[in-house]
């Protein structure tokens, strides 16, 4: 059977996903309850499938809602990249770039900004370095890299290099829905602190909440450190520990089905930002320059989460 969607039901559809409301959804698009409603209603009819749970905490994204997110992202981008895209320009640009990564920035955000970069400039030879935070830093700094995408706060050498911000990532405790705090709309950390905690080692993530413990004068109780996200999602959804970790690494489903909640927290707690690092000082090239410009317009349309 032949399914027809329009750019509008997709529109619609993220603003609830994002919103976790449709009431929120909206305000935001300045449109009347009911349009929205009876959209999402027909878009579910079309599918086959609900793409959201209706509960007291609002709009929560089924299992075949979460892809549909993904799949309704990636339309979108390719609309907007088709409005910008000039066909008749001939291509000029040409040359080499080295970018670094680290492997949990590059799981997120790194596929669809160098697939945009790639169509609009096939004559660049893109080359992908993945390492840690310190050893990026290092390269930037002796100019092996011509820039990173990577978590920015906390940087080993902050005035040596210049940051871009590209988003900021709120912290939420993940559990499973069957765990006892899931019934709690927001958390504090002395909650958490009394639970068994999975810590994720990477990225420097874990400074970051490690300096936020020591300010409250807690001390989480933690069953494990792990490099793996798999391995933490997976205890997790079992419910043999809660972890606090940034909205964009957050997916709602392990990868045996179990269901993960996430949930606000009251405490003042840094957000986890990702950023465009480069030396500063260092001459940009037009070819970095126009890498830079795609990834900021990729954040200003909200599709860098």
């Amino acid at each position: 059977m032949q399914r027809h969607f329009t750019l509008k039901q997709f529109r619609y559809f993220l603003a609830v996903a994002e919103s976790a409301s449709v009431a929120g959804a909206a305000r935001m698009l300045n449109i009347a309850q009911s349009a929205l409603t009876k959209s999402i209603q027909e878009l579910e009819a079309t599918l086959g499938a609900s793409l959201f749970e209706r509960s007291r905490r609002g709009m929560v994204l089924t299992q075949h809602g979460y892809r549909f997110q993904a799949s309704a992202r990636k339309v979108l981008s390719a609309v907007a990249e088709a409005g910008m895209v000039d066909n008749d320009r001939p291509e000029t640009l040409s040359g080499n770039l080295v970018v670094g990564v680290t492997s949990l920035v590059a799981g997120y955000y790194l596929a669809e900004l160098f697939a945009r970069f790639a169509r609009s400039h096939p004559s660049v030879q893109v080359q992908v370095v993945e390492d840690s935070p310190p050893f990026l830093e290092h390269l930037l700094i002796n100019g092996e890299l011509d820039l990173a995408i990577m978590v920015s706060n906390a940087l080993g050498d902050p005035h040596a290099l210049v940051v871009e911000e590209l988003t900021r990532s709120q912290n939420r405790v993940w559990m499973a829905a069957s765990h006892g705090l899931a019934e709690q709309p927001s958390l504090s950390l002395a909650d958490c602190a009394a639970h068994p905690q999975v810590v994720l080692e990477a990225d420097r993530i874990e400074g970051v909440m490690r300096a936020v413990w020591a300010r409250y004068g807690l001390q989480p109780r933690v069953m494990m450190r792990t490099g793996s996200l798999e391995a933490v999602r997976s205890l997790i959804g079992v419910g043999a520990a809660i972890a606090i970790l940034p909205d964009f690494l957050y997916r709602p489903w392990t990868l045996d089905a179990q269901h993960i909640e996430a949930r606000s927290l009251g405490d003042a707690v840094p957000t986890i930002d990702v950023g465009l690092v480069w030396r500063r000082g260092s001459r940009t090239r037009e070819v970095v320059q126009e890498f830079i410009e795609i990834a900021r317009e990729q954040a200003r349309s909200g599709r860098l989460r």
